[in-house]
Protein backbone atom coordinates (compact mmCIF):
# COMPACT_ATOMS: atom_id res chain seq x y z
CA UNK A 1 0.00 0.00 0.00
CA UNK A 2 1.22 3.46 -0.63
CA UNK A 3 0.94 6.55 -2.87
CA UNK A 4 2.18 9.80 -3.64
CA UNK A 5 0.82 11.24 -0.71
CA UNK A 6 0.46 8.38 1.73
CA UNK A 7 2.80 10.18 4.04
CA UNK A 8 1.19 13.62 3.78
CA UNK A 9 -2.60 11.94 4.00
CA UNK A 10 -2.53 8.45 5.19
CA UNK A 11 -3.40 5.84 3.32
CA UNK A 12 -6.77 5.83 1.48
CA UNK A 13 -9.63 3.94 3.37
CA UNK A 14 -10.71 2.08 0.44
CA UNK A 15 -7.63 -0.17 0.46
CA UNK A 16 -8.38 -1.26 3.89
CA UNK A 17 -12.54 -1.36 3.98
CA UNK A 18 -13.12 -4.60 4.02
CA UNK A 19 -16.91 -4.22 4.27
CA UNK A 20 -16.86 -3.90 0.37
CA UNK A 21 -14.56 -6.99 -0.07
CA UNK A 22 -15.99 -9.16 -3.51
CA UNK A 23 -17.59 -6.30 -4.51
CA UNK A 24 -17.02 -5.47 -8.07
CA UNK A 25 -14.90 -8.55 -8.05
CA UNK A 26 -12.46 -6.18 -5.68
CA UNK A 27 -10.49 -6.73 -2.48
CA UNK A 28 -11.73 -4.59 0.14
CA UNK A 29 -13.16 -1.45 -1.18
CA UNK A 30 -10.74 -1.53 -4.27
CA UNK A 31 -13.21 -1.88 -6.93
CA UNK A 32 -16.18 0.32 -5.27
CA UNK A 33 -14.00 3.51 -3.73
CA UNK A 34 -16.74 5.65 -4.36
CA UNK A 35 -18.75 4.19 -1.93
CA UNK A 36 -16.33 4.34 0.64
CA UNK A 37 -16.15 7.72 2.46
CA UNK A 38 -13.13 10.16 2.81
CA UNK A 39 -11.25 7.96 -0.10
CA UNK A 40 -8.19 10.31 -1.34
CA UNK A 41 -9.11 10.77 -4.99
CA UNK A 42 -6.99 13.26 -7.24
CA UNK A 43 -4.83 13.95 -3.85
CA UNK A 44 -7.60 15.31 -1.74
CA UNK A 45 -9.75 13.77 1.51
CA UNK A 46 -13.16 13.39 -0.26
CA UNK A 47 -16.56 12.48 1.28
CA UNK A 48 -19.51 10.69 1.05
CA UNK A 49 -21.25 9.33 -2.07
CA UNK A 50 -23.44 11.95 -2.40
CA UNK A 51 -20.71 14.77 -1.52
CA UNK A 52 -18.42 13.12 -4.11
CA UNK A 53 -20.90 11.81 -6.87
CA UNK A 54 -20.29 14.13 -9.72
CA UNK A 55 -16.29 13.48 -9.35
CA UNK A 56 -17.23 9.65 -9.17
CA UNK A 57 -19.27 9.48 -12.26
CA UNK A 58 -16.78 11.20 -14.34
CA UNK A 59 -13.76 9.52 -12.33
CA UNK A 60 -11.97 6.63 -15.59
CA UNK A 61 -11.44 4.13 -12.19
CA UNK A 62 -15.54 3.79 -12.08
CA UNK A 63 -15.97 4.23 -15.72
CA UNK A 64 -13.49 1.07 -16.58
CA UNK A 65 -15.31 -1.16 -13.24
CA UNK A 66 -18.59 -0.12 -14.55
CA UNK A 67 -17.83 -1.56 -18.29
CA UNK A 68 -15.77 -4.24 -16.79
CA UNK A 69 -18.76 -5.43 -14.88
CA UNK A 70 -21.47 -5.03 -16.55
CA UNK A 71 -25.30 -6.36 -15.17
CA UNK A 72 -22.99 -7.68 -12.69
CA UNK A 73 -21.65 -3.77 -11.51
CA UNK A 74 -22.64 -2.98 -8.01
CA UNK A 75 -22.65 0.70 -7.08
CA UNK A 76 -23.00 0.23 -3.55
Amino acid sequence: MGGAKVNELGICPASSDTLHTGKNGGKNGGRSCWSVSGTLCKGIITGTFAQKKATCLDCHVFRLIRDEEGEQFVLF
